[in-house]
């Protein structure tokens, strides 16, 4: 998402289909209100043609309104409205900005308003919480049914009942984590439609090569790791396990990039024998790669090796 590609680059769309599909991925909130409402924004605030704005209101409306009415149906569009905002608001007022930097910031002003809502309302957590396990609960149920079904009603064994349960117990405790990371890619997906219906370029997004962001960024991920390992109660743990989980995606996706700008790209091999690396040893592989990532906010490796080819 950092800097901006150029124009022969080609491959924005292709950026913005497997940002989607990783909201599609990850989604605790719906991610279409988390990408109809920013981009509605945009259109509306650098006045684009009428009928744009038209056709994504209509889009954000219906979006808005379609879904069971509880807690959480209320929440996600809140979040999305605020989370909006803070994005149309920090590109109108600094526009030079990078696309990560401006992301970032919304999703930190969007964490910092709703921390405020919940020290004022303490059951106003406790309800989304619920209603998110709940939703996660009935998500994971849904899938296990499919699973037996595809078995023709044999019972899971109970390793793979065990996995699932125990995906289940992490995803339910880091599902903060998992909301900003969507509403990130989220916004990266508004800010590339945007980009595509205004400035007819492909110019949005940049090579996962050239991904970065503020070096000082790294002590959220220190911080989660001490709160993580200090046992000070269940909530401190929690909080820990999501600043580490969410700072660890955005270090394991630096660390990618100074991969592949070493590398110069990767080969049909190479990226196969990363997914199979993904699959059957994820945590050696994202470990490696959150290392070179925080490798890359003391050394800088990819100016490094530019300098050395220069």
């Amino acid at each position: 998402m950092e800097g901006t590609a150029t124009v022969e680059d080609g491959r924005g769309w292709r950026r913005a289909l497997a940002l989607f599909a990783f909201t599609l991925g990850t989604s605790v909130i719906q991610p279409t209100v988390l990408i109809a409402v920013p981009l509605f924004g945009l259109l509306l605030l650098r006045r684009v043609p009428g009928n744009a704005v038209v056709v994504v209101a209509v889009l954000a409306a219906f979006m808005m309104l379609f879904g069971v009415r509880d807690a959480l149906w209320f929440a996600e569009r809140a979040w999305a409205v605020v989370l909006g905002g803070a994005f149309v608001g920090i590109t109108l007022v600094a526009p030079t900005w990078r696309l990560t930097s401006r992301t970032l910031s919304a999703l930190a002003m969007s964490t910092i308003v709703w921390a405020g809502l919940f020290a004022v309302r303490a059951n106003a957590w406790a309800s989304i919480d619920w209603s998110v396990t709940d939703r996660l609960q009935a998500g994971f149920a849904t899938w296990t049914e499919a699973l037996v079904v595809l078995r023709e009603g044999e019972a899971l064994p109970p390793a793979v009942a065990s996995a699932i349960y125990q995906t289940l117990e992490l995803q339910t405790a880091v599902f903060p984590a998992m909301v900003g990371l969507e509403s990130l890619a989220a916004l990266a997906v508004s800010w590339w439609l945007y980009s595509r219906l205004v400035e007819k370029e492909d110019v949005a997004l940049s090579p996962v090569s050239r991904f970065g962001f503020n070096d000082h960024l790294v002590w959220l991920l220190i911080a989660g790791l001490v709160l993580l390992a200090s046992q000070l109660g269940d909530a401190v743990t929690r909080l820990g396990a999501n600043l580490a989980v969410f700072m660890g995606a955005l270090y394991a996706l630096r660390g990618a990039g100074v991969v592949l700008f070493v590398s110069g790209g990767l080969s049909l091999i190479s990226y196969t024998m990363f997914g199979l690396g993904l699959l059957l040893a994820p945590g050696v592989v994202l470990g490696f790669a959150v290392i070179i990532g925080m490798a890359d906010t003391w050394l800088d490796l990819r100016t490094r090796v530019g300098e050395l080819a220069a």
